[in-house]
């Protein structure tokens, strides 16, 4: 076990963000070993092994079979693309609301800025995790609404980024030309200011792709994701009751949501890195 830990700490030191993304990326050759296969299909006897001789042969059922005779491998496929697209998804819909509420509460100082921000800090003031909870507690558990209730607790942060980068960016030299030149307020914001803040809402914007994975898979491990969808938080939480007899039905899906924060985090600091003037001036 000890040699076994060492090689995966070496392994991932080793790898990189678009490397590790690679390992959890559905195969092109998918089809070969499970043609239009389901993540819900009931294929064979209830939990096979991983890599049983019998199993691959006769049904390519590669990483087994769950307490209910569906195919692990398929599920984790499956579990792959829900994964990635609520996280895009929910993250774009965010920044959807907190890039244009920073940016009027930055540029807009005053009562505009006391009201924006005061709104923003009701939403903060509650735990993001509790009020996703509420929100799918309130509306019906579908894939589209845990979309909505993670883009809504997860605007906030965008909001005070966008705002502290506004204000840092309203008094520089090019606005106050902008502003000479007769351009108004929108052009102004849309032209000159947001695309210099633009670095910095592009690195946090990675970051939240992997806090609403790891969101959405506690969400679907309580029961409240889309019954009708195979995801990897339901895959951990439909295994609980077996993780003794089969605890890799647990730990599979559990080193892919790993794997996948694991990358999205190495590619924000790849891209902090590279879009921090401040670091690129430091290493020249």
């Amino acid at each position: 076990h000890a040699d076994m830990v060492d090689w995966m700490n070496d392994t991932i030191e080793t790898l990189n963000g678009k490397d590790v993304l690679l390992l959890i990326k559905p195969h092109p050759t998918e089809k070969r070993y499970k043609p239009n296969r389901k993540p819900n299909q009931m294929l064979a006897d209830l939990i096979h092994v991983p890599l049983a001789d019998n199993v691959v042969l006769m049904d390519a059922l590669w990483l087994g079979t769950d307490a209910l005779g569906r195919d692990v491998l398929s599920g984790l496929a499956h579990g792959a693309y829900v994964s990635l697209l609520v996280g895009l998804v929910s993250t774009i819909v965010a920044l959807a609301i907190g890039v244009p509420v920073g940016a009027l509460a930055g540029y807009f100082v005053g009562r505009t800025d006391d009201i924006l921000m005061r709104f923003t800090e009701f939403f903060q003031t509650i735990p993001s995790f509790a009020l996703a909870i509420v929100l799918l507690a309130i509306f019906q558990p579908s894939l589209t609404y845990v979309i909505i209730a993670i883009a809504i607790v997860s605007w906030p942060p965008v909001a005070r980024l966008v705002r502290g980068e506004v204000l840092s960016l309203r008094t520089r030299e090019f606005v106050e030309a902008a502003t000479l030149q007769g351009l108004g307020n929108t052009q102004i914001i849309l032209r000159h200011v947001l695309p210099n803040a633009l670095p910095s809402i592009i690195v946090l914007a990675s970051l939240m792709v992997a806090q609403a994975i790891l969101l959405e898979s506690s969400l679907s491990f309580l029961g409240l994701g889309d019954p009708n969808i195979m995801s990897w938080g339901y895959m951990i939480g439909a295994a609980r009751t077996v993780i003794r007899t089969a605890w890799w039905l647990s730990f599979l899906p559990g080193m892919a949501i790993l794997l996948t924060v694991l990358a999205l985090n190495l590619i924000g600091e790849g891209l902090n890195d590279a879009l921090n003037p401040r670091l690129t001036r430091k290493s020249e």
